[in-house]
């Protein structure tokens, strides 16, 4: 039987970059299944929280469990080996591997041996690649390479995707489709967590969202709520 507890919980985090105070006590608990938006404006502290729950930069203050284990300064790969799958603001795919290789070089069962997300699974979320298999990295589209991106991050069978602003710089039609995929991993039962500026693509496949401001909660409610509640987003978010 899986975990029934937390994949991640969080508490009280608190980062610092130098004599820079990022984080005040924040808390991000995320249960399996569930989906969660992290929003923000610019420089809130939305990258420095995830950062700090992948252990790449350890809290000054507070702790990081996942899966009830302490790894609140564990190694990086430790996390990841925990079933916590991250697709970085910028993409970081290998542009001298083709998309074959960098989709295999990722391949890995999940926690407990899982295998669900397979190569021909990966390929058949996003056709679009299938075309693409000897192409290199760097021959790919803005949007080709973030299916790219999220597809290498499945192939290690993750419980938890963090995706850090899959549609940065995507065109409009684009970005769309790469919701539209979003939308479908969450429905198969991955835990999400999602950066992004575009509040209604967001809440429409959260079920639960943070707003940060300088480093602080403002607002943590359901997607309803929030949608209810459009002042918060113009207060917050400015949309």
């Amino acid at each position: 039987m899986r975990d029934v507890g937390p994949i991640v919980d969080a508490r009280g985090i608190h980062a610092h970059y130098g004599l820079s105070h990022v984080l005040h006590g924040v808390d991000l608990i995320v249960h399996p299944g569930e989906a969660i938006g992290l929003m923000g404006r610019n420089g809130m502290g939305k990258t420095t929280l995830l950062r700090s729950v992948l252990g790449l930069l350890p809290p000054r203050r507070g702790s990081v469990h996942v899966r009830g284990v302490d790894m609140t300064r564990a190694a990086p790969h430790r996390i990841a080996r925990a079933g916590i799958a991250y697709v970085p603001e910028g993409r970081g795919i290998f542009p001298n591997l083709t998309v074959r290789e960098n989709l295999i070089m990722a391949a890995r069962p999940g926690v407990g041996g899982r295998n669900e997300w397979t190569y021909d699974r990966v390929l058949a979320t996003f056709p679009r690649l299938m075309e693409r298999l000897g192409h290199g990295g760097q021959q790919l589209s803005g949007g080709e390479q973030q299916m790219l991106t999220i597809g290498r991050a499945l192939m290690t069978n993750p419980d938890l995707l963090i995706l850090d602003e899959a549609t940065e710089g995507l065109a409009p039609l684009i970005a769309q489709e790469i919701w539209r995929i979003i939308g479908q991993i969450c429905a198969t039962g991955v835990a999400a967590i999602l950066v992004d500026k575009n509040l209604a693509a967001v809440t429409r496949v959260t079920d639960r969202n943070i707003i940060l401001v300088k480093g602080r909660v403002v607002f943590e409610g359901t997607s309803a709520e929030l949608r209810a509640n459009p002042a918060i987003g113009l207060q917050h978010l400015g949309v």
